[in-house]
């Protein structure tokens, strides 16, 4: 049996709450504070299934990690050359950007190691990474079409190499700095875009020496990580089902706190906006190097955009809520240049459109995006998230605006990013039945 969402139609959200801990962050200072000397103290870590498996991964390796209480973690690091072999294939369970950003750190290791993850990881293309880490001189096997299992072969020398991303990837890029720290020379990475920058914030933040110019970010191998106090901030992905949701719910008003604004992750702030939502920026602040604020977000009347292009690097992982605002939204809709989107948890393009298209939606898949005919009500409806989290939540938000109930089955994965999602969204007025 797996899980399903049964969400009553209507309603509106309000309220103050604060949604979880920003899961790229908490893959991240997992990773830095066990390369780094000396002990890091985590806060606001996202207990999610994804973050869990980097953190098991690096306890396997033989690193002191402890869960003190909710959401804080304690790690004693090891040093860039202090990880241990792994004695069975380390599982990253769901997570694309865990086993990503592993091969850049597995590539330097002087032991062998294996890379496996749950079925729907398993189908994700994974030599966008080990094509760039074998220029490198890494040596990682995939399955027949690129796919997990993954094998890294450890004892390679490493060598700094420049690299030209031919698509913009924040999981490729960062898989290259982390190998990077075990390369002989400098390594340099050119972006078509720009991606989300937490990796070198946290690099800085650990005392590595970075230097940026433009799209460009540069290394020298050979440094030292310092640990440190990290901070998580609320994770702005999350986030978005809530700014949707607050955007097409009848009478929302909605305060989400501490909020991670970092600017390379605020694409899906600025399509709501040009759609015409109410979305306010209140108290921005930076803590530990990233931008954070409290976001005010109240019912609108949407209208349908093209979304710019430059916008949707900075927005990818929120397209599937984005889309149900789009539904919801007078007029057309059309996303281009987001090729990206199938080759996630699930297909999201063509699984958001099935979706939609079970509601009553008129949508037209392309190679590359999708175009949607937005209606402002939906039909009920029961729908199938494809094991996918971002669109299991999305669609719950979609019944603020539906004619009866909409019934969302196989919601498991939710438990990877936002494991209380059902009842942070019943407390701001979602009625939502878990069975």
């Amino acid at each position: 049996m797996t899980t399903t969402f049964s969400v009553e139609p209507g309603g509106s959200l309000r309220g103050d709450l604060r949604v979880p801990g920003d899961k790229s962050i908490s893959h991240r200072s997992i990773m830095f504070g066990a390369l780094a000397e000396g002990r890091t103290r985590v806060s606001g870590f996202l207990d999610g299934e994804d973050c869990l498996a980097t953190l098991s991964a690096f306890q396997a390796m033989g690193v002191p990690i402890e869960r003190p209480e909710r959401h804080t973690v304690t790690i004693d690091g090891v040093g860039l050359h202090g990880l241990r072999e792994p004695q069975a294939p380390l599982d990253m369970g769901n997570s694309g950007t865990a086993m990503r950003l592993m091969c850049g750190v597995l590539a330097g290791q002087p032991f062998d190691s294996v890379l496996v993850g749950d079925a729907s990881l398993g189908r994700r293309p994974m030599r966008r990474v080990t094509g760039p880490l074998a220029e490198m001189g890494a040596r990682i096997d995939t399955g027949e079409h690129g796919t997990p299992p993954l094998h890294v072969h450890g004892g390679q020398r490493l060598r700094g190499h420049r690299h030209t991303l031919p698509v913009a990837s924040a999981q490729v890029k960062s898989a290259l700095l982390l190998a990077g720290l075990w390369s002989e020379g400098e390594t340099c990475v050119t972006e078509p875009a720009p991606t989300r920058d937490h990796t070198e914030r946290m690099l800085l933040g650990f005392g590595y020496d970075l230097h940026r110019d433009g799209r460009r970010i540069c290394l020298q191998g050979g440094g030292r990580l310092r640990g440190r106090a990290v901070e998580v901030p609320a994770d702005i992905s999350s986030a978005a089902f809530f700014l949707v949701g607050g955007s097409i719910g009848e009478g929302s008003d909605l305060l989400l706190r501490h909020v991670g604004v970092n600017p390379t992750r605020t694409g899906a702030i600025d399509i709501l906006r040009l759609m015409g939502a109410s979305i306010e920026v209140l108290e921005p602040r930076e803590i530990g190097g990233e931008p954070v604020a409290d976001l005010r977000v109240r019912s609108a009347l949407l209208r349908g955009v093209r979304i710019p292009p430059q916008l949707v690097p900075s927005a990818i992982d929120e397209f599937p809520a984005l889309f149900v605002a789009a539904a919801c939204a007078e007029g057309e809709t059309v996303l281009a240049g987001a090729e990206e989107l199938r080759v996630k948890e699930s297909d999201r393009i063509q699984v958001m459109a099935d979706g939609l298209s079970g509601l009553g939606v008129r949508c037209e898949v392309l190679p590359d995006g999708i175009r949607i005919q937005g209606r402002g009500v939906l039909e009920p409806g029961t729908i199938s998230s494809d094991g996918d989290h971002r669109v299991a939540m999305s669609f719950a938000m979609a019944a603020l605006r539906a004619r009866g109930a909409i019934v969302i089955r196989d919601c498991d994965n939710v438990a990877t990013s936002f494991p209380d999602f059902p009842g942070l969204a019943a407390r701001a007025g979602l009625e939502i039945r878990v069975t």
